[in-house]
C-alpha cells in the first residue's frame, strides 16, 4: 500500500483539499500520514481538524507543538496568543469529540523502517526508546489527569537528556525533543531557541539530525516543524514543512519513491516566530 506522508497544515484547509485531490488522481485510497501540527494559525482549523478526523480509517497523525496548544487552551490553562486562530474549534458544538480524538494520538509513530515524529529525535534515541518514551507520555495525556499534565508541560528546561529524568522534568523534556526540536550542542543538548535554517546555524549548535553518532541513523525519521528548513530529502530524513502558512507550499512525499506533490498557498501569517 502507498503511503503519503505530509507536512504541518496549520489550519489550510483549502490546501489541504486540494493537496488530497491531487493524491488521490495518483494512487487512490492511498495511505496518509500527516506530521503534526494540523491546527493553528491558519484561517481554518476546525474545517481541517474535522478533515484529518473523518480520513482517519487512512489516515494517521503525530502531535505537534501547535495541536498540544490547542489542548492548553481548551481547558484554560494557556491564554490563546495573538496569532492563534482556534476561535472555531473552541466554539465548535463537536469541540469535545474532536478534542478527545485529538489528545488520543501519538506522538511517535514507526511503520517499515519509518520514524515519524513532528520536530526531530534527540541523538542519544533509538528508534524503540523514542517510541517507549513517546508512549510514556501519551498514556498521561490520555488518561483521566490529562490537564495536570498540561500545566507542567511548558518549559525549556532540563534540555539535556539524561535516563534517570522522573516526573514533570521527564516528559517535558520528551515533549520538547518530539515537538519543538531543531538545534542541539555536539552533546545532544536541545537548543530551543533558534530558529534558523539549517545552513544558518548559530555558533556552536547543529540541527539534531547532523549530530554525530545519532542513534536513529538506522531508519529514516520523518518530520515538519521547521518552516525555514524547507523540505529536506535525505537518505534517512525527510523534512516536509514547507511554510504553507508561511506562503510557501502543502508537501505530500510518496514513501516509496520519492516523488513529491505540492501545492502553493497564500500567505496567512507573517515572517516573525515560527514555533
Amino acid at each position: 500500500m502507498t503511503t503519503y506522508a505530509i507536512g504541518d497544515l496549520q489550519g489550510c484547509h483549502t490546501q489541504l483539499i486540494a493537496l488530497l485531490e491531487k493524491i488521490d488522481a495518483i494512487t487512490p485510497n492511498a495511505q496518509l500520514v500527516f506530521v503534526g501540527d494540523i491546527v493553528n494559525r491558519g484561517p481554518k482549523s476546525l474545517a481541517t481538524l474535522r478533515q484529518i478526523y473523518a480520513l482517519r480509517k487512512r489516515a494517521r497523525i503525530v502531535l505537534g507543538n501547535h495541536d498540544l496548544n490547542l489542548l492548553a487552551v481548551a481547558c484554560g490553562l494557556r491564554k490563546p496568543h495573538n496569532s492563534d486562530t482556534l476561535d472555531d474549534v473552541l466554539a465548535a458544538d463537536d469541540r469535545e469529540e474532536l478534542l478527545t480524538w485529538l489528545r488520543h494520538q501519538p506522538l511517535a509513530i514507526e511503520d517499515n523502517g519509518y520514524l515519524y515524529v513532528h520536530a526531530g529525535v534527540l541523538p542519544q534515541w533509538s528508534a524503540q526508546q523514542t517510541l517507549a518514551l513517546s508512549r510514556e507520555v501519551e498514556a498521561v495525556l490520555q488518561g483521566d489527569d490529562w490537564p495536570e499534565f498540561l500545566k507542567k508541560m511548558y518549559g525549556n528546561e532540563p534540555a539535556l537528556w539524561d535516563d534517570k529524568l522522573q516526573g514533570a522534568d521527564r516528559l517535558r523534556c520528551i515533549v520538547n525533543a518530539l515537538t519543538r526540536i531543531r538545534f542541539c550542542t555536539p552533546d545532544g543538548s536541545m537548543n530551543l531557541k533558534a530558529i534558523e535554517g539549517a545552513d544558518h546555524a548559530p555558533e556552536g549548535l547543529l540541527p539534531w539530525f547532523d549530530l554525530p553518532n545519532r542513534k536513529t541513523e538506522d531508519c529514516t525519521v520523518v518530520f515538519g516543524h521547521w518552516s525555514t528548513l524547507g523540505l529536506l530529502v535525505r537518505l534517512n530524513v525527510l523534512g516536509l514543512d514547507t511554510g504553507c502558512v508561511w506562503g510557501g507550499k502543502l508537501t505530500a512525499i510518496n514513501l516509496q519513491d520519492r516523488s513529491t506533490i505540492q501545492v502553493d498557498c497564500p500567505q496567512h501569517q507573517k515572517p516573525g516566530k515560527k514555533n
